[in-house]
């Protein structure tokens, strides 16, 4: 399965990202999954991607041309798509996902992952759309969505299948779900 993971380019101030961002490349890794990425060799991005390949698991990054020109690329990985722009380099994400994932990060991965949510409500995609809610992180989104249902701003069903996801077990149960099918 192709999981493609949107997550920040920064660290955190907290160890538990970065320990915890690498459980879940180990686990994609060890568990014959492919990681689609935004194909950069800095913060989480750059730990994730690394826990697949020791995992033996294989990396797509995807990264638009002028990261490449500052060279923030990840030169390890299996493959890097380059794109001219970030609207590309999304839809390239998108397309070559069988799942999403959105692991803590800035308003890039809330940009990235809300794009996915939409496409989920609109019914252009049934494939799963998990949110990483590691200590809590997605708490207030989680309170949003319940909230836009509250003012018949989206559907329950809608919303129903956006998860969330408190650890890389549920991310499994509910990918273990989605192959069932």
């Amino acid at each position: 399965m192709n999981i493609t993971v949107y997550l920040g380019s920064a660290t955190g101030n907290d160890d538990i990202f970065r320990e915890e961002v690498k459980n879940l490349g180990t686990w994609i890794g060890e568990n014959g999954h492919r990681l689609i990425y935004g194909g950069s060799r800095i913060g989480l991005m750059g730990e994730i991607a690394e826990a697949v390949l020791v995992a033996g698991g294989e990396v797509i990054g995807v990264e638009p041309d002028f990261f490449v020109n500052s060279c923030l690329q990840h030169d390890g990985i299996t493959e890097l798509r380059v794109t001219k722009t970030m609207a590309e380099r999304k839809a390239e994400m998108i397309r070559l996902g069988d799942a999403f994932v959105a692991f803590p990060g800035g308003t890039g991965t809330l940009e990235e992952i809300s794009e996915v949510m939409s496409m989920v409500r609109l019914g252009h995609t049934d494939k799963p759309c998990i949110l990483y809610n590691l200590n809590g992180y997605y708490d207030p989104l989680r309170e949003m969505l319940d909230r836009m249902v509250s003012f018949d701003f989206l559907d329950s069903e809608s919303n129903g299948k956006i998860l969330f996801a408190d650890s890389i077990s549920q991310i499994s149960d509910f990918l273990r779900e989605e192959e069932e099918q």
